[in-house]
């Protein structure tokens, strides 16, 4: 589990395609410092394990279904990528419950910038805007931040000068893919709902007619 606070700015240092999947090499010394095998490191919301570790970088492997779900079939030597390692038990929650579950992919079609901020609006794939609501949470590429608008097929973000600074979106553009995911807990209570809904009571008419039927 993340919390979508990036703690380093790492890069791509090698990719190597194996078929369907991938093997990447990145760059991190501050994410690899107490990394080993079979670690977690979060890069662009991406929950990696970790395969080798030294000299302050770490490779992964990336199966086809993550490269299909989410940006990292896009990178290449030298891009830049956020990097999390997963939250300790007891520490700071600083943004909120980040799996690494990429839900889909989004393209940004709108960048402002000002000098207290940018703002960034975010085109949404169908059917992800149920599980956004304004001031509530969404991971770009696993940065934890609060939706400003929440629109049927995009959402707005605004970004402070110091997430410009140590992420990816300081220097993303209009037509950038970036990964999402949404707040877990708006999948469970739909779940949730859902089941409700199926389970719940018919009313009593509705039990009548019913009956009716199937004795005639």
């Amino acid at each position: 589990m993340f919390t979508g606070i990036v703690e380093e700015l790492g890069e791509v240092v090698a990719v190597e395609e194996q078929g369907a999947s991938a093997r990447l090499r990145l760059r991190g010394p501050r994410v690899t410092a107490d990394a080993r095998h079979g670690d977690s490191i979060a890069v662009n919301g991406v929950c990696l394990t970790v395969v080798e570790t030294g000299d302050g970088e770490f490779s992964a492997d990336v199966m086809a279904e993550t490269l299909h779900r989410s940006s990292l079939g896009a990178l290449t030597v030298g891009s830049p990528v956020n990097l999390e390692r997963p939250l300790a038990l007891g520490g700071r929650l600083d943004g909120h419950l980040v799996q690494g579950h990429v839900d889909g992919t989004g393209t940004i079609t709108a960048r402002h910038d000002a000098d207290s901020g940018t703002d960034i609006t975010i085109g949404l794939p169908e059917g992800m805007s149920r599980y956004l609501v304004e001031k509530g949470s969404i991971t770009v590429d696993g940065i934890s931040l609060t939706v400003v608008e929440a629109a049927e097929d995009h959402f707005t973000v605004s970004l402070i000068p110091t997430t410009l600074a140590l992420t990816t979106l300081g220097t993303k553009q209009p037509g950038d893919p970036v990964n999402l995911e949404v707040d877990v807990l708006a999948k469970y209570v739909e779940r949730l709902l859902g089941a409700s809904a199926r389970n719940a009571p018919q009313p009593l008419d509705e039990t009548l007619s019913q009956q009716s039927e199937a004795t005639r």
